[in-house]
């Protein structure tokens, strides 16, 4: 066996596995640069429409054709015959001369693929935001007597020693924020403020 016929039968083995690894979704092509005119060797996925015998593409080709061709090409855009976008990628194998033997080329179906980006897009897409700040994760009473103390502390009181009107807007921040949602919320503000139940409920209407 020639070394070239080697080199082509080794690649045709990684063409059938790669191609039988994403079936469906992508189409993995070996050409013989041999014979241009029958260059298909193996065609795993078939999503071109392509069979074993057809002849070498433009790009198989050009690299008969130049022996400075680029060995990889990798991710071009392309296109299927029923104009599915494709993304490609063709990597081309030389002998020990140097020269062209064959290609390897793996076509890959983004049709689908851009469909699901668009979708999750669509899901991903939120609205205006809501009129206030938000947090999804549960609140505690170390957090209510946290943020107590520090709303009466950045404005230079204790929570007891706060004025009428900033404990009324405490109370309302501490309702916005789903802190009076909280099991016995309610004692222990006005144990923190030293106001009473109707003072709470009074400030909140």
């Amino acid at each position: 066996m020639t070394e070239d016929e080697l080199l082509l039968r080794e690649a045709e083995k990684i063409a059938r596995a790669v191609g039988r690894m994403f079936p469906g979704l992508c189409e993995v092509v070996l050409h013989d640069l041999r014979d241009p005119a029958h260059a298909v060797r193996a065609i795993e996925g078939g999503l071109s429409g392509r069979a074993v015998g057809d002849p070498a593409t433009e790009l198989g080709l050009a690299r008969i054709a130049d022996p400075g061709f680029p060995d990889v090409l990798q991710n071009y855009p392309n296109r299927f015959p029923d104009g599915r976008p494709a993304k490609s990628t063709s990597i081309g194998i030389r002998n020990r001369d140097g020269e062209y033997v064959a290609a390897l080329c793996l076509n890959l179906d983004v049709s689908l693929l851009g469909s699901a980006a668009r979708a999750l897009t669509r899901l991903a897409r939120t609205d205006e935001p809501a009129p206030l700040a938000e947090s999804l994760r549960a609140r505690t009473g170390d957090e209510l007597r946290a943020l107590v103390e520090d709303y009466a502390t950045e404005r230079g009181h204790t929570p007891r020693s706060l004025p009428a009107a900033g404990k009324k807007a405490l109370v309302r921040l501490l309702k916005e924020r789903g802190f009076l949602e909280l099991k016995n919320a309610v004692p222990v503000v006005t144990d923190l403020l030293g106001i009473s139940r109707a003072s709470v409920y009074n400030y909140l209407r």
